[in-house]
């Protein structure tokens, strides 16, 4: 029985851990994940634009936000077109 009562944890164990897995995939893939990214490259780039004294900081931070934004985009696509190149 004991043996029986190892396997029942150990499968609670990997169900744990793949809910963890699961919920963390969830958030990586999430826009809202993506929308914060933004926010903070955009907050960044148009606080350190403003430091250095560029003309329109804030303005002029709006590139490499949607920059990185649309990258962030294309990624899966590119993902599963490695992922198919590879097998």
């Amino acid at each position: 029985m004991t043996s029986l009562q190892q396997l029942k944890k150990e499968i609670d164990k990997i169900k744990e851990r793949n809910a963890k897995v699961e919920s963390d995939k969830a958030w990586e893939t999430s826009y809202t994940r993506r929308l914060l990214l933004m926010l903070f490259t955009y907050i960044a780039i148009g606080t350190y634009m403003y430091a250095i004294n560029v003309e329109r900081p804030w303005l002029n931070a709006i590139i490499p936000a949607v920059g990185f934004m649309l990258s962030t985009l294309t990624l899966p696509f590119f993902k599963e077109l490695w992922l198919k190149c590879r097998k």
